[in-house]
């Protein structure tokens, strides 16, 4: 009888090790894709950014870009002409191009 459950034993460890295996893969596939998937949607937007389009900031202020460079852009915010901001790409929630009419 303790050999049938030895047998038995060494069978629940792999069959442990399979249902840790499936686990592991799709907390990978529920969690990390999606963040992926996010990240280069984000890299798209913000290479397509271009001078004239409005921003939502991600604290929440709207403004319209005015200078891009590498790393960094300037936003003008309201219709007062002096509030303008540098801030990193990174800052940048969404994007809004102008309307084309």
């Amino acid at each position: 009888m303790e050999g049938i459950l030895m047998s038995g034993g060494s069978m629940s460890t792999f069959t442990l090790v399979v249902i840790y295996v499936v686990f592991l893969g799709g907390l990978w596939f529920f969690m990390m894709r999606p963040q992926r998937k996010e990240q280069k949607r984000m890299q798209a937007m913000l290479a397509e950014m271009a001078i004239g389009d409005t921003v939502l900031t991600t604290s929440g202020f709207y403004g319209v870009i005015i200078d891009i460079t590498n790393e960094d852009v300037i936003v003008e915010f309201g219709s007062n002409k002096n509030c303008r901001i540098p801030m990193q790409k990174s800052a940048i929630a969404q994007i809004e191009k102008p309307n084309a009419d």
